[in-house]
């Protein structure tokens, strides 16, 4: 293999050793495989393209332009003309997936599913980053700035994963980049051969490799001065970066639920995804229903509960998951004295929803979807399996209303210690106050169905309490502790404070995530917006199984079986959902014709507030992703023009007088022109030659050039300048040599 070749393979090792430091982010390791087989066409385009040979930035642009081709393959094909020519709807389709990364990494917790907006921002930066190094490295002969790229992708994985072994990573980053540097000194040791001594120390290089005063010493101690300082930057830059909370971007530390590889359910932040989605400029549909419900004002869509509280955070257990089975299986603790109502619903996701859970009624008997779902029974959800969503799926869903009477909640006996140990643990980490207001909230209630009321009434209405969804309370205990101080929140902070003071009491509780019932449609569907993403409580009754309750004021609505006095007129009330959020245009309908009862009877139905100017929400996409969209045309633009810009500047440092050159620094200014020389044939396809003498490789550049007349011996007198500098006991000026 030659060595230019040797070159181009360490680049690819180095940056792929870099890339290693990703792993721990991400629980599928398929995308580091993929991103390695299109890094190496990449490469080996590259190789082909020197051979030819071609300019070298028309190298870098071919390759460059491959890789754009290689993406549009691998994550927008369908979009894509004949499958691989990037157009319009290709370029779409990289904004939607670029977004949905974005929110995708606010969502998911450390190790994240491999969604295709993470896989996209995996491998494209890998080998966009594999692009640089190569250009750097091998194209340009310049291994020792190619270790900024890879130094920038190492401080990337190490400011977002947190803990103690994180240094570990930077050993194959480190090792990539030394392996990256010793090939280039192999390569140049190799062109040159033996080093001679002498009273002055005079340059090791004939052509393109020529540095300026000192021959190798200087390449070499350049190298070394920079490599020592990329190393020293990567050591210290993730020690100064700030720790992320939230997400993705959360510490590892944190507990983790298994994805898919391990057959469990992958953990979610839902405070970050929650707040996300009410806090949407516009109200954008991701499902629409029809159900044989006639009340859908109860019609909650589950997505998934959380059931383990460690204190800090909220988040589902991991547990087994298996194939869908065509009857599901009763619901916990359901007793068939507790009255239930079956109903059907027919549920079409929109394409811009990807989702790894199903939303669903709970509790749901039977379920019908095509793709690779798989059901986790303790939680009675389903979980996409090998990157399925819910991305434009229809589905049909039957389900059970359940309801309970007031007199069954209340006569229910002390739950099973198998679901005391699961969902009643209380961690000793809860500042004594939550369960103290517990107490005292409920101070007087005769058993735990008057606990629970007590619990949600207070939050609702009694309490004061303030819907916000703006609020910055964190999340855990001390978020628990602030929001009973300050008595601001979302649904988020009403439904995690209700069911951790509720297992204070003794009552098993968890947390769902899911949607509000949303809004009928003149065409019979129910469309579920953005803004109907919610929490609630589920709190566990003996013989009756999991029971929702609604603590969170002017959001979702209350069931009957919750409410301190049952409405005498239920069944002639209208049957109009809680609109998804308080800040409604005021062209909505009013409060008397659209609150439901419950909430009518708490004096929750105030008008809503004016929505502020911006437009409509139907008056094309967002201005964030317009901006990204943009900024990524502008990315796919600039990228090829690097290596011009690169090679004007280039230029200018070797033939100009150059910072810090002195004006005696006859030796520099004659080896500069020289590289440039060499560069400037390269650049029009006369691969150099370094075993060549300087006047051999001048003739062979006028001879393949096709130079004539004064081209020609301008050629020459460059070639005598250098032979004069290297060997000349007292090297003369070459004035104009530049010109």
């Amino acid at each position: 293999m030659s060595g230019r070749g040797r070159l181009a393979l360490c680049a690819a090792a180095a940056t792929l050793a870099a890339a290693c430091s990703l792993l721990p982010l991400v629980q599928s390791v398929g995308w580091l495989l993929q991103a390695a087989f299109l890094l190496a066409i990449v490469v080996g385009a590259g190789g082909l393209a020197r051979r030819v040979p071609v300019a070298r930035p028309l190298t870098v642009a071919l390759q460059a332009l491959l890789v754009l081709l290689l993406l549009t393959l691998a994550f927008a094909r369908e979009q894509a003309v004949a499958g691989l020519v990037p157009g319009p709807d290709a370029i779409t389709e990289f904004g939607q997936l670029l977004a949905e990364g974005s929110r995708d990494i606010g969502q998911y917790s450390i190790p994240a599913p491999v969604t295709s907006g993470i896989g996209l921002m995996l491998v494209g930066g890998v080998l966009v980053i594999g692009l640089l190094v190569d250009a750097l490295a091998v194209t340009y002969r310049s291994a020792a700035p190619a270790g900024l790229p890879l130094l920038a992708l190492y401080s990337v994985a190490a400011g977002l994963a947190q803990g103690g072994t994180r240094w570990l990573w930077f050993v194959p980053a480190a090792a990539g980049y030394l392996l990256l540097l010793l090939a280039e000194g192999r390569d140049r040791l190799a062109q040159w051969g033996r080093v001679f001594g002498g009273a002055a120390p005079p340059p090791s290089r004939l052509s393109a490799g020529l540095e300026s005063g000192g021959g190798t010493v200087a390449p070499v101690r350049t190298g070394r001065r920079i490599g020592a300082v990329s190393l020293g930057i990567a050591l210290l830059l993730p020690a100064a970066l700030p720790s992320l909370g939230e997400g993705l971007l959360e510490s590892q530390r944190r507990p983790q639920g298994a994805g898919s590889g391990s057959g469990g359910v992958t953990a979610v932040n839902p405070l970050v995804s929650l707040q996300n989605s009410l806090n949407q400029p516009e109200n954008q549909e991701v499902l629409s229903y029809r159900t044989t419900e006639e009340n859908t004002q109860d019609l909650y869509l589950r997505i998934v509960a959380l059931d383990r509280f460690d204190g800090t955070s909220w988040n589902p257990s991991r547990r087994p998951v298996g194939p869908v089975p065509d009857q599901l299986p009763p619901p916990a603790g359901l007793e068939p004295s507790v009255k239930t109502t079956p109903f059907d619903l027919t549920v079409s996701a929109s394409d811009a929803y990807r989702q790894g859970w199903l939303p669903m009624p709970y509790p749901a008997t039977r379920v019908e979807i095509g793709g690779r779902w798989s059901f986790e029974p303790e939680g009675r959800t389903l979980v996409g399996d090998r990157g399925q969503t819910t991305q434009g799926v229809d589905y049909q869903v039957s389900s059970l209303r359940v309801e309970p009477t007031a007199e069954q909640l209340a006569a229910a006996g002390s739950p099973p210690a198998d679901v005391v140990r699961e969902y009643g643990g209380v961690p000793d980490s809860l500042p004594d106050v939550v369960a103290q207001t517990a107490v005292d909230v409920t101070d007087g209630a005769g058993n735990d169905y008057e606990k629970a009321v007590r619990l949600q009434d207070w939050f609702s209405s009694e309490g004061g309490f303030t819907y916000d969804t703006d609020v910055d309370a964190g999340t855990g205990s001390d978020a628990i502790t602030r929001f009973l101080d300050q008595k601001e929140g979302f649904c988020v902070h009403f439904a995690f404070s209700m069911a951790a003071m509720a297992r204070t009491l003794g009552i098993p509780a968890r947390v769902a995530i899911g949607f509000a019932p949303g809004t009928p449609t003149a065409g019979g569907t129910v469309s579920v917006g953005l803004r109907d993403a919610h929490a609630w409580p589920e709190l566990y009754f003996e013989n009756v199984g999991w029971v929702r309750f609604e603590p969170t004021p002017t959001r979702g609505s209350v069931p009957d079986y919750a409410l301190p006095e049952t409405p005498s007129g239920g069944a002639d009330d209208p049957a109009v959902p809680q609109p998804a959020e308080t800040d409604l245009p005021s062209s909505e309908p009013s409060a008397s014709d659209s609150c439901p009862p419950d909430l009518r009877r708490l004096g929750e139905c105030e008008p809503p507030p004016a929505q502020a100017a911006g437009g409509s929400g139907d008056g094309g996409p967002p201005l964030g992703t317009v901006l990204l969209w943009v900024t990524a045309a502008l990315v796919l633009l600039a990228v090829p023009l690097l290596p011009l810009l690169w090679r004007v500047r280039l230029r200018g440092r070797r033939l100009g007088a150059g910072p810090g050159r002195a004006a005696d620094d006859t030796v520099g200014r004659i080896l500069a022109a020289w590289r440039e020389l060499i560069d400037s044939a390269w650049d029009y396809g006369i691969l150099p030659d370094d075993a060549q003498t300087p006047r051999r490789a001048a003739a062979r550049i006028v001879a393949d050039g096709g130079l004539a007349g004064e081209a020609a011996e301008a050629a020459e007198r460059v070639a005598a300048a250098v032979e004069q500098a290297l060997y000349a006991p007292e090297p003369r000026p070459a004035p104009g040599i530049a010109e």
